[in-house]
């Protein structure tokens, strides 16, 4: 009778006391977690696809992670509960005080420390993605724009095409210069030394017309002495651009056209200094 009542009980594979029912369940609870998440991914994407600027694209790619990473949890418990073998073990997880204790215990861990770094930047939102960054990496300062946020690693895609990888904890810990934020205007400072011999209002007014001529200068401030140094006059001239890009493009163009000018005009730029070490031999 009882044997009628519950067939499934002979077949091995569905039995999760079996080793064989436990690796059944394994693959089915496996299977269904990855489907919900590459569900939840799509609809993500189909989201995002269709916004027209109202979502903000880093919180939403960063939670819809978090979130798969929860459903594979949420498996895990669920699996362990089913499986006898490992119930006590599920039960464990779903007890409070373990579920702090081991989230306590791994979170001085460099790889949760990173996710938990990475929700303190979702959450305060000193850059999204699209943002143009300054950060400091061990090649030295780095310029580039926020590629990616995930759970552990923030990527900056620099000028020429490099991706620097930055571990979220060190993002939240260091200090990051903005370039983009809601005025993503650019200060751009070209400065010129010409020899004490030279026309000084000529020059200037050279720079200066340079300056104006330039698509890329937005609006052209000034070009004052701001220095007298050993070996001639320093003129900087100051100028807004549209952004970051724009104004590191408009000083490598303008220091070419102001040499190539100057030379045209008889406008002397000093030669550097030669240092000069006498050591004498005993």
């Amino acid at each position: 009778m009882n044997r009628l009542a519950d067939p499934l009980r002979n077949w091995a594979f569905a039995d999760p006391g079996t080793p064989l029912g436990a690796l059944v369940y394994a693959v089915v609870f496996a299977a269904a977690a990855w489907f919900i998440g590459r569900a939840l991914r799509l609809a993500v994407h189909r989201v995002l696809a269709r916004d027209k600027g109202y979502v903000d694209r880093t919180t939403i790619n960063f939670l819809a992670q978090l979130v798969r990473m929860g459903v594979y949890v949420f498996a895990f418990i669920c699996y362990a509960q089913v499986v006898p073998a490992l119930s006590g073990l599920g039960t464990a997880w779903l007890a409070s005080v373990s579920v702090i204790s081991v989230i306590v215990g791994l979170a001085a861990q460099n790889t949760l420390g990173n996710l938990i770094a990475g929700i303190s930047l979702v959450l305060y939102r000193p850059f999204k993605v699209g943002d143009r960054l300054q950060v400091t990496a061990p090649t030295g300062l780095e310029t580039g724009v926020i590629e990616s946020l995930n759970l552990g690693y923030t990527v900056l895609k620099t000028d020429d095409n490099r991706r620097v990888v930055v571990p979220n904890s060190a993002m939240a810990s260091q200090t990051t210069v903005n370039l983009t934020g809601d005025d993503p205007r650019m200060m751009c400072t070209v400065p010129t030394t010409i020899s004490f011999g030279s026309d000084l209002d000529k020059a200037r007014a050279i720079i200066i017309e340079l300056a104006r001529q330039h698509p890329l200068a937005k609006q052209v401030l000034g070009c004052p002495v701001t220095q007298v140094g050993p070996v001639g006059v320093v003129l900087t001239l100051s100028a807004w651009c549209q952004d970051a890009a724009a104004a590191g493009q408009l000083k490598c163009d303008l220091l070419e056209q102001i040499h190539r000018r100057f030379a045209q005009v008889g406008i002397e730029l000093p030669f550097p200094q030669t240092v000069v070490t006498l050591k004498r031999e005993n």
